[in-house]
């Protein structure tokens, strides 16, 4: 069973971890990446305990392209090899 149910809406972009993130009671952040979210996954987990919380948002808002870190494998270019 999850921690909490969060809103999507409550959380905070992170920049430099590419995630969204909210507050964890240990300290650390629970963390959720927006490829995770377009994949349909909705636990966000805290890196340094074992708690987690269940993320709620529109699926809806997140579909589309993958982002740039892990891009569409029909989209990349072929390479040669001698």
């Amino acid at each position: 069973m999850s921690y909490d149910d969060v809103e999507i809406e409550d959380m905070e972009w992170n920049e430099e971890l590419r995630s969204y993130t909210y507050p964890c009671p240990c300290g650390d952040l629970f963390q959720i990446t927006k490829d995770d979210l377009r994949l349909g996954e909705d636990i966000a987990r805290c890196p340094s305990c074992s708690l987690y919380i269940t993320v709620i948002y529109n699926a809806e808002d997140f579909a589309g392209t993958p982002s740039k870190r892990n891009p569409d494998p029909s989209q990349q270019q072929p390479v040669a090899v001698a």
